[in-house]
């Protein structure tokens, strides 16, 4: 399993973080083929790359025949077989759902060989519980890119209890492929990153509860104070309210009450503001909701 010997690659889920992965394996020379269970996403994700690609010809930052030849190499489907069939790597990012997770790596592993590399973009569930209900689980991985795909550079490979050397040095080698720079870390609820972002925003939430500081002035003092590149509340609005709402509820039944959601967040879920998707949050952006 030799992550620079990979040629096809399948992302299964079209929304912001698939549609980033499949931007970032295309450009990065693979043939990558996009899955989602209805032709709408699909295409919308597949729009959503080129836009960015062509967005990087106009800053300069993107050559344009690299970026046609990214766009040959994307294509969309609504097939899993299809999508994924003669693929070197499959790389799951659907909603945050342990079912639904477990229900596709179930019907991946039954399908594929096992020197096929399968990899989860969870940012919060049990790997290990992803793993299995997979034949072959030591082929079966996390990593957990950061939003948008095709600008963070952190990748945080998951090693779950089942997972072997060789497709953790697999992953860690695709993600370097990538551009991007590893990190490799333990099964445990919420990982590294989501456990301390999750921390931070949180408290940031609360802060603005309790009235300390408005949100831009808490997100004001961790940008300019700690050297953040985004303040933890408008961040949360870029993720998703909704999202982290679900990661929080997770992380207090597995770790304990100080990840219990604050009354703001749950109220603003509740009312639909679920950040620049529904096109408010902590923020009010544009007047269209965004998706």
């Amino acid at each position: 399993m030799n992550a620079n010997d990979f040629r096809i690659a399948a992302v299964l889920g079209a929304g912001t973080m698939g549609h980033g992965i499949a931007q970032v394996l295309a450009t990065t020379g693979l043939t990558t083929r996009l899955y989602d269970i209805a032709p709408a996403p699909v295409e919308k994700g597949l729009a959503q790359i080129r836009a960015n690609l062509d967005k990087g010809v106009q800053l300069g930052k993107v050559d344009a025949a690299a970026r046609d030849a990214a766009v040959a190499r994307l294509s969309g489907h609504t097939e899993l077989l299809h999508a994924t069939d003669g693929a070197d790597v499959v790389i799951e990012a659907v909603p945050e759902k342990l079912e639904l997770k477990q229900d596709l790596f179930r019907r991946l592993s039954a399908a594929l060989g096992p020197q096929v590399l399968l990899a989860s973009n969870t940012s919060s569930l049990s790997l290990s519980r992803i793993a299995s209900v997979a034949r072959h689980p030591e082929r079966v991985t996390g990593m957990h890119f950061f939003n948008p795909v095709h600008l963070m550079k952190l990748v945080e490979v998951v090693r779950a209890e089942p997972s072997s050397d060789a497709a953790v040095a697999a992953s860690v080698e695709l993600a370097r492929r990538m551009g991007k720079d590893p990190i490799v870390v333990r099964d445990a609820p919420g990982f590294a990153s989501s456990r301390l972002g999750i921390c931070i925003g949180l408290e940031a939430m609360r802060m603005v509860e309790q009235n300390v500081a408005s949100a831009e002035d808490i997100d004001k003092a961790m940008v300019l104070g700690y050297g953040f590149p985004m303040g933890p509340l408008k961040l949360t609005d870029l993720v998703g309210l909704d999202v982290r709402l679900s990661i929080a509820e997770y992380l207090a039944r597995e770790i304990g009450p100080s990840f219990e959601p604050p009354r703001i967040l749950r109220d603003k879920v509740a009312r639909g503001e679920l950040g620049k998707k529904s096109g408010r949050g902590f923020y009010a952006w544009d007047a269209q909701p965004k998706s």
